[in-house]
C-alpha cells in the first residue's frame, strides 16, 4: 500500500485551520484588524483637511459693487458751464443837496452844500475826468436889483486840506464843447469818487429858478468825439433863488 502523500495533506489541513482561527481573532496586530482599521477610522479622530471647509472657510459674500463697477454704473459728472463775461457798464453821475431835494438859495444868504458822486463803469478808465457846472441865466423878477457879473459863487472842498476853493460855474444858454475843457483827475475802472461843493447867491442879482447842470467831462477826448463820450455823465440839480422879502 502506498502512503507517501499523507504527511502533505495533514500539513495543508493544519495551515487552513490556523488561517481560520487567525481570521476569527480580534487582535489588533492581525490582518483582520488592519482591514477593519482601514475601512472605519476610530471615532474622535478627524482629519483637519476634512473639517476645515465646514468651519474656517466663510460662505461667499453677496456681490458688492467694486469702486470700478460703481464708477462705471454712475453717470459721468456734468461739466460746469464757463461763467459768462460781465456785461459792460458805463459811468454814472449823481448829485444831491445836503438838505435833501434841490438847492434853495436866498440872495445874500448862506451857501448850501451838495455832493457829486461819480461811479465809473468797467468799460473805460479816464486819465483826466473833470466835473463841470453850468446853468442858464435867470430872467429875473420885478424888484430885483442888478447884481455882479457872476451872481453865484461856487466852491469845492479840497479833501486834502478841508479848505473851500473857488470852482468854475458857467452861466450861458449854449453848451461848451468838451474838448475845450482842461484839468480833471484820473478815474480807474469801477472806481467811485465823491466830492463836496457849495453854492451861494450874491446879495444882489436876478431871482427865479434854473436847474444846475452837472457834467462829467473827459478832458482827453479829441475834437469831434461823440458827445456821449466827451461827457459820459450828466445830471441836473433843481435850483431856486429868491431875495429876502
Amino acid at each position: 500500500m502506498h502512503v507517501g502523500p499523507r504527511p502533505l495533506i495533514a500539513s495543508a489541513v493544519l495551515a487552513a485551520l490556523v488561517a481560520a482561527l487567525t481570521a476569527c481573532s480580534g487582535h489588533p496586530d492581525r490582518p483582520a484588524a488592519a482591514a477593519r482599521s482601514a475601512s472605519a477610522p476610530p471615532s474622535g479622530s478627524a482629519s483637519p483637511s476634512a473639517t476645515a471647509p465646514a468651519t474656517a472657510t466663510p460662505s461667499a459674500p453677496a456681490a458688492t459693487p467694486t469702486p470700478a463697477a460703481a464708477s462705471a454704473s454712475s453717470p459721468a459728472p456734468s461739466r460746469t458751464p464757463a461763467a459768462a463775461p460781465a456785461p459792460a457798464t458805463r459811468l454814472s453821475l449823481t448829485a444831491a443837496a445836503a438838505t435833501g431835494g434841490g438847492l434853495k438859495l436866498v440872495r445874500g444868504g448862506p451857501a448850501q452844500e451838495f455832493t457829486v458822486t461819480v461811479h465809473n463803469g468797467n468799460s473805460q478808465a479816464y486819465g483826466h475826468l473833470l466835473i463841470a457846472f453850468q446853468m442858464e441865466p435867470l430872467t429875473g423878477e420885478p424888484g430885483d436889483l442888478p447884481g455882479p457879473a457872476t451872481p453865484f459863487v461856487l466852491e469845492r472842498r479840497d479833501p486834502a486840506t478841508g479848505a473851500w476853493r473857488a470852482a468854475d460855474l458857467r452861466i450861458a444858454a449854449d453848451a461848451k464843447p468838451a474838448h475845450l475843457y482842461t484839468g480833471g483827475a484820473a478815474l480807474a475802472r469801477d472806481a467811485v469818487r465823491t466830492e463836496r461843493y457849495r453854492l451861494r447867491a450874491t446879495a444882489t442879482g436876478p431871482t427865479g429858478s434854473s436847474p444846475l447842470m452837472v457834467y462829467a467831462i473827459d478832458a482827453d477826448a479829441a475834437e469831434g468825439t461823440r458827445a456821449d463820450f466827451e461827457h459820459p455823465g450828466h445830471v441836473s440839480l433843481p435850483l431856486t433863488t429868491r431875495r429876502v422879502l
